[in-house]
């Protein structure tokens, strides 16, 4: 700056490719300067120069409304405006990359010469959805604040709650929704066959006997929408279902019957507690009562009273097998009686037996003494 300079009341204001400045002159604004060089009025220091580096290109001053309001050509021409309604999402790209999403209600000022700029306005009161696309840009600028995403797999169905009512039901897949200005949640129920046991459950017998049973069932959800409206958890509704139901039918029947009959219990109790679950949209297979676990001191005297039947059936078939071998004897002797010729052969067969366990036989009168007199069944 020359002394010329100084007596006029000049000032040179030098402005780089990447910047803007905004003047005032005695505190009222004057003016956005482009790149170049610019003598300005500065008698006794009354200019002001605001500089903006592009880099940034979010117009933040506390001069913007009095700049929109004295120079709005200016403004038009060096801004770009964003302005979003109550329910709307802005998506705001720069030379096509994602460069921010605005929240509802809001708004932002760019500066125009640091884009180009393109901006899509979404309405989430219509478009509560967001498309694929969108969504996986979203997420690779790690701009995923006002959106929230559901995957849902292979098997299951997503349930989408809006404020708390039930919209409509998702497919298999990866959904993301606007979550501005309402309430989004997803439940997902899973459609596979699953199975739920009921262990060490206690019911009374009609004859007053505690006992312990455990059950089991197999069950998938058919109608997801019916099983996560009519009920808080359908799992536990079936697990009460199956408690209620044998209790009820468990506890109509004696110790005896139940051990007696306990495919039959399975099938009337398994039948109500089908038709209370069919109500809710889950569809139950196979239920079975698995174990009926008995106390201690009832166990022992079942054991007794299975060892007493034991030992009479064996006392049983030992008396059938005695009475089988003396009416055998009885048959054997009745044929020898009447048949001398086979008396003989068993005389001699005991002979035999006896000179086996003899070390030493001495035999008198030949043959005959040996035949006659040694050995004798009858007189």
């Amino acid at each position: 700056m020359t002394i010329l300079d100084k007596v006029l009341g000049r000032e040179r204001v030098l402005v780089k490719e990447n910047e803007r400045a905004v003047t005032l002159y005695k505190g009222e604004i004057k003016a956005v300067l482009m790149p170049g060089e610019h003598w300005l009025a500065n008698r006794r220091q009354s200019l002001e120069v605001s500089r903006h580096d592009l880099k940034n290109p979010e117009f933040v001053s506390a001069y913007e409304k009095a700049l929109f309001d004295k120079l709005p050509d200016v403004a038009a021409r060096h801004f770009t405006v964003i302005r979003t309604g109550r329910m709307d999402v802005a998506v705001i790209e720069r030379d096509g990359n994602l460069h921010a999403v605005l929240a509802p209600d809001r708004k932002l000022v760019l500066w125009t010469d640091a884009g180009p700029w393109k901006v899509t306005l979404v309405d989430t009161a219509a478009e509560l959805a967001i498309e694929p696309a969108v969504m996986r840009r979203l997420g690779q600028a790690r701009k995923t604040e006002l959106m929230s995403v559901h995957p849902v797999v292979d098997g299951q169905a997503g349930l989408l709650f809006v404020d708390g009512v039930l919209l409509r039901t998702l497919t298999a897949g990866v959904h993301a929704f606007w979550n501005v200005g309402r309430m989004v949640q997803v439940k997902v129920v899973d459609l596979k066959r699953q199975s739920l046991d009921v262990a060490g459950q206690e019911v009374l017998t009609k004859d007053r006997v505690t006992i312990r049973v455990n059950i089991a069932a197999e069950y998938r959800v058919v109608d997801p929408v019916k099983a996560a409206s009519a009920v808080k958890d359908f799992a536990e509704a079936l697990y009460r279902a199956l408690q209620y139901a044998f209790r009820k039918t468990l506890g109509a029947l004696t110790l005896d019957q139940i051990l007696e009959k306990k495919v039959t219990v399975d099938e009337e109790a398994a039948g109500k507690v089908r038709a209370d679950m069919a109500e809710i949209g889950v569809e139950v297979s196979d239920i079975a009562l698995k174990d009926v676990i008995l106390p201690g001191e009832m166990r022992e005297i079942l054991n007794q009273v299975v060892s007493a039947e034991k030992q009479a059936e064996a006392n049983v078939i030992r008396r059938r097998e005695e009475t089988n071998a003396t009416r055998s004897l009885l048959n054997t002797a009745r044929v020898m009686a009447e048949n001398p010729v086979m008396l003989r052969l068993k005389e001699l067969e005991a002979l035999e037996t006896i000179a086996g366990k003899v070390e030493r036989l001495t035999v008198h009168n030949g043959t005959g003494g040996l035949l006659n007199d040694l050995v004798k069944l009858r007189d």
